[in-house]
């Protein structure tokens, strides 16, 4: 894991409502985060929680028509002013040159009907001038970069000749094309076999080593984002939950959602049925007052029902979690283990 320099992507109190027919979705709401120079940023949570949204707001990708998006999202190299809800063309000179996104469906975020190397060709050329012939090249070499074999005689096939591995090989490649200095991963892995999976996640590695660039990783899966990332945020209906050093996370959770993430996890030749995590996540649309966690929370008391929640640093302020029992159920637990050893 590299060692992360100072912010790029500061992200202040972001709010993305989406007004649909059976009210308005919640979907962020208030977000913060910051992402460093050279630095891996893992987001994870239960599906819904609002990390595609989070990144897609960011990204600008959202549907305007029925988005109310208000917050900051200030890029740093291209000034201290937020770009949210910034014009559509300043917009798109940043996607690609700057910003780019892996989408988390291979198989869809294509288009089936043009050629692997028309796709991989606007991409490069999107952000560059450059001769037909210094383009092709640009473009096989991406596909060779990302470990496509007979990368000049694959840029005439089409999606469909393609496995889902090769598939996101390919939309790493066009992420890529114009060498862009943040990465947003949406669940790059998801639709993919294990032994897939894993290739993925060493070639994203690595390429963010090569480069230098900053990667933000949205996944569902706990046990991927803690294996790559160097600090972890945590989302539970639309909100962070907890943010701090992967290191921190892991051995010191602090709130109850990701200790209960990571009780779900299965232990190392563990036999027999697996811990889950009882209930299920509010609606956004009709969201409860208090801890949003806490009709699932074995920690929960009256207060939190109605505690006007916010994130509370611990230690030294860079790990944070939105529970105000942390200190005291850090203790609890710290009984129960010395009991149980006893």
């Amino acid at each position: 894991m590299s060692t992360p320099g100072p912010p790029l992507l500061t992200v202040r109190d972001l709010r993305s409502y989406l007004a649909t027919s059976q009210g308005v979705v919640r979907a962020v709401d208030g977000v913060s985060l910051t992402v460093h120079e050279a630095e891996v940023l893992g987001i994870v949570g239960e599906s819904g929680c609002g990390k595609t949204v989070t990144c897609r707001t960011i990204m600008g990708l959202m549907p305007a028509a029925s988005l109310h998006a208000s917050g900051e999202v200030i890029y740093h190299p291209h000034g201290e002013r937020s770009i949210l809800n910034a014009p559509a063309s300043e917009l798109r000179a940043l996607r690609g040159a700057h910003l780019a996104m892996i989408f988390q469906d291979p198989m869809t975020a294509l288009n089936p009907v043009r050629s692997i190397g028309d796709q991989l060709l606007e991409a490069v050329n999107a952000h560059a001038d450059l001769s037909r012939a210094q383009a092709r090249e640009r473009a096989t070499g991406l596909l060779e970069r990302v470990g496509i074999p007979a990368p000049a005689r694959r840029m005439r096939d089409y999606p469909f000749q393609f496995s889902g591995g090769m598939l996101q090989r390919v939309l790493i490649a066009i992420a890529l094309a114009s060498s862009p200095r943040l990465l947003l991963a949406d669940e790059p892995t998801t639709s993919l076999d294990v032994i897939i999976q894993d290739q993925i996640l060493s070639l994203l590695l690595e390429l963010q080593e090569d480069t230098g660039m900053s990667m933000i990783l949205v996944s569902h899966d706990l046990a991927v984002i803690t294996e790559v990332c160097d600090r972890i945020v945590v989302m539970y209906a639309g909100q962070v939950v907890e943010e701090g050093a992967t290191a921190d996370i892991i051995t010191a959770p602090r709130h109850p959602y990701t200790r209960a993430l990571l009780d779900a996890l299965p232990a190392e030749g563990q036999r027999g049925p697996l811990r889950s995590i009882g209930g299920s996540p509010p609606s956004l649309i009709d969201v409860p007052e208090g801890c949003r966690f806490a009709p699932r929370c074995r920690h929960v008391v009256a207060k939190c029902r109605s505690w006007d929640t916010e994130l509370i640093g611990a230690g030294d302020g860079r790990h944070a979690a939105r529970c105000w029992r942390q200190e005291e159920i850090q203790g609890e637990l710290a009984d129960e283990t010395g009991r149980s050893s006893a």
